[in-house]
């Protein structure tokens, strides 16, 4: 029979990296207020202007800005800049969960429809013809409800407009800010001269439709920014700290590296740590989308997430606040949100450069029709109309819509998205390279018939000293059998683990041709051949990439002979036999000088440079940390979700494409239509809102 162990890696350990230099450290801000892409524009600009700072994202969707500087950088200073700027922005401290907060736009909202539908009510009486005594009468009281109610529900467009003007800049609400002042304005001015028309109604709706559609596009963002929220919310907020002997409850961020916590059974581990004592089932499916427990014994590794089956048990912290891997996956998903690929880029040019465009179109449009008709109120209600339908709030969410969308349903699938160019890019890949050992095949041992039961239960323990998934593969097979107790547990990276049963050592190491491993249990040693089968799903990945008109290739160190026949299994013609890692690298070079866009899946330490060099590159979760770090996307669960993958990026770039092409088409049709006066401002506001709505929903398609 055949079952997989764990006889370690071949591999030689990673040689220094002789560009080794003090890291950057990541900072995060809260931005409630952000809106638009000038604001997005705005606060990078001061952002990465401000000392020390290498790079800053800000993602729209979260209302977060990413901070990459200098470790003893102040975030405080940035805090202060841009303030300056007239931006509101708070510093996140290590281990806290940034609480969504922004302006509470549902009680704007309905103060403002309350009002509005009050003085269409009144206004009733003025459309049916009323004398002008009761005309007048009506003004009044449409005025006594209208301007107090528009003066408070109208703030969120005030206080940005505003802030946009004291730091000097233009902002997506001062247009709004100054419709709407305009129309109260105007409707105020008739009402005092005992004019015939006011529109404290249509100033009034025209608050409400743009709440109601900032509103509702909040809402439904709120929806697609929940896949690193999910993952941080993960954490919990108070533990059980062991202080002489007694269990503390204190608040998570209190906790220090070497602190004893006491978890009881059902807990989910709240920072990286050290198993002190006993052993413990572990529920790994959120961090790992592995669905059966795990067993961990004392002194090996558990991380933040991870959710404690069998209890209570005692860890020791080695990991906490934003250094955990909870905390590690919640920064990279929230990173590969941020999207700036080409599209993402051109989209927030074209919004920057449209806000201004918007004011010096509104200003010829009234100086225009004052010209032609001479009234001042008609050329200020098609200048209002203007400045409203023209604002590119749909193409500023265009593309961080799409993306936060894409990245939440890989993230639910399995599937880490660790770069934020990496689902534009992997839409465009046109050929798939595999590493064949580790990626689409794995290697197996073939245990002698005969074999104990002592000799099964010490296999059953060393192979949980180890979490490399061949001896995952191992517990599984042998999961009817009690591990034998061991003590001195040790795992040796690249030559396999070993330990004390009984008094006696034991190990499983690799033999020195690399085709077996030695199972030893004080002098007497058990050769266990290996044997290489191809990985459950792997047969149907590559069947339907190719069916999907994507070439396949094969690299392997293996013998030309045997990367052949599992080249054959496969149905893989183009295979590249007896790879170094420089050689793989060689190969992805030349593939990609020959017009072909490479997409690099690999597991292995010699895989790295290989999937550095490729268009877009993808590892198993399985893969070694050097792996994992240079690939764009990260599987942790089988090897057929990279079908989904890169379903989802091509998804993901019809609904930035289709975004695009609406919000453009928007805009060259609003233009001409506000600019001729066909479009009043409570018409431009709903249109204006719809367009909004539209793109947004159109990404939630990606869901």
């Amino acid at each position: 029979m055949s079952v997989a162990a764990c006889p370690g890696c071949t591999l030689g350990e990673a040689a220094p990296d002789p560009s080794t230099k003090p890291q950057d450290a990541g900072y995060e801000l809260v931005l409630p207020r952000i809106h638009c892409a000038a604001c997005i524009s705005g606060i990078e600009t001061v952002l990465n202007a401000a000392p020390g700072v290498q790079t800053a994202r800000v993602n729209l969707t979260r209302k977060r800005a990413w901070v990459t500087a200098a470790p003893d950088a102040d975030p405080s200073r940035w805090v202060e800049a841009l303030a300056e700027a007239g931006y509101e922005a708070h510093e996140v401290a290590a281990g806290q969960i940034p609480v969504e907060k922004g302006p509470d736009l549902a009680l704007h909202l309905g103060i403002s429809g309350f009002a509005m539908m009050n003085v269409m009510l009144l206004s009733v009486a003025v459309w049916s013809g009323a004398a002008d005594v009761t005309r007048n009468f009506m003004y009044w009281v449409s005025a006594l409800i209208a301007l107090p109610a528009t003066a408070y529900a109208a703030q969120p467009f005030f206080r940005n407009a505003w802030n946009a003007l004291k730091a000097g800049r233009l902002d997506m609400d001062l247009p709004i800010s100054l419709a709407i002042i305009g129309a109260s304005g105007m409707s105020l001015w008739e009402t005092i001269y005992g004019g015939r028309h006011a529109w404290f109604e249509a100033a009034l709706s025209l608050t409400f439709f743009l709440l109601a559609g900032r509103y509702l596009d909040q809402t439904m963002r709120q929806a697609v920014r929940s896949a690193a929220a999910d993952l941080a919310a993960l954490e919990p907020r108070r533990v059980h700290r062991i202080e002489e002997g007694q269990r503390v409850s204190r608040p998570i961020e209190e906790i220090r590296v070497g602190d004893q916590l006491w978890l009881a059974a059902g807990a989910r581990v709240p920072v990286d740590a050290l198993l002190v004592d006993a052993s413990v089932q572990l529920d790994r499916s959120a961090m790992t989308g592995e669905s059966d427990p795990v067993e961990r014994r004392a002194g090996q590794d558990l991380v933040a997430g991870d959710v404690v089956l069998t209890g209570p048990v005692v860890i020791r912290a080695t990991a906490v606040g934003e250094s955990t891997t909870l905390r590690r996956m919640a920064r990279l998903i929230a990173t590969a949100e941020t999207a700036r690929g080409r599209f993402a880029s051109l989209a927030e040019r074209a919004a920057t450069i449209y806000t201004p465009v918007i004011h010096v179109v509104a200003l010829i449009t009234f100086i225009g029709w004052l010209v032609v008709t001479g009234d001042v109120r008609q050329s200020l209600n098609v200048a209002i109309a203007t400045l409203i339908i023209t604002c590119p709030c749909g193409l500023g969410l265009a593309i961080p819509a799409v993306s936060a969308a894409a990245t939440g349903r890989l993230y639910r699938h399995g599937c880490l998205v660790r770069n934020d160019t990496a689902l534009e890019r992997l839409a465009q890949i046109d050929m798939v390279v595999f590493d064949k050992t580790g990626t689409l095949t794995r290697q197996e041992l073939m245990l002698p018939d005969g074999l104990s039961d002592t000799v099964r239960q010490v296999l059953r323990g060393l192979a949980n000293v180890s979490d490399h998934p061949l001896s995952r593969g191992l517990r599984a097979s042998l999961r009817t059998v009690t591990p034998a107790p061991l003590e001195h547990m040790r795992e040796l990276p690249g030559k396999g683990v070993s330990a004390i049963w009984d008094g006696t050592p034991v190990s499983l190491m690799a033999a020195e041709d690399g085709c077996a491993s030695i199972l030893s249990i004080g002098r007497k040693k058990i050769k266990l051949e290996r044997i290489e089968r191809i990985v459950p799903g792997g047969a149907e990945l590559v069947a339907g990439l190719q069916k999907h008109g994507l070439e396949i290739g094969l690299l392997s160190g293996d013998s030309d002979c045997r990367a052949r026949q599992i080249g054959a299994e496969l149905g893989i013609t183009r295979i590249w036999a007896e790879m170094t890692a420089s050689h793989k690298i060689e190969v992805i070079k030349g593939l990609r000088a020959g017009g072909c866009r490479v997409l690099m899946v690999g597991d292995g330490l010699n895989d790295a440079a290989a999937l550095t060099a490729a268009n877009a590159s993808i590892a198993p979760g399985h893969a070694l940390d050097v792996s994992r770090s240079a690939a764009d996307v990260v599987v942790t669960g089988e090897i057929g979700l990279i079908s989904e993958v890169l379903c989802t990026a091509h998804k993901a770039r019809r609904r930035m494409l289709e975004n695009l092409w609406m919000s453009g088409i928007y805009n060259v049709v609003a233009i001409p239509v506000a600019v001729l006066g066909l479009a009043s401002p409570l018409l431009a506001a709903v249109v204006m809102s719809i367009s909004s709505l539209t793109v947004t929903l159109n990404a939630l398609r990606v869901r």
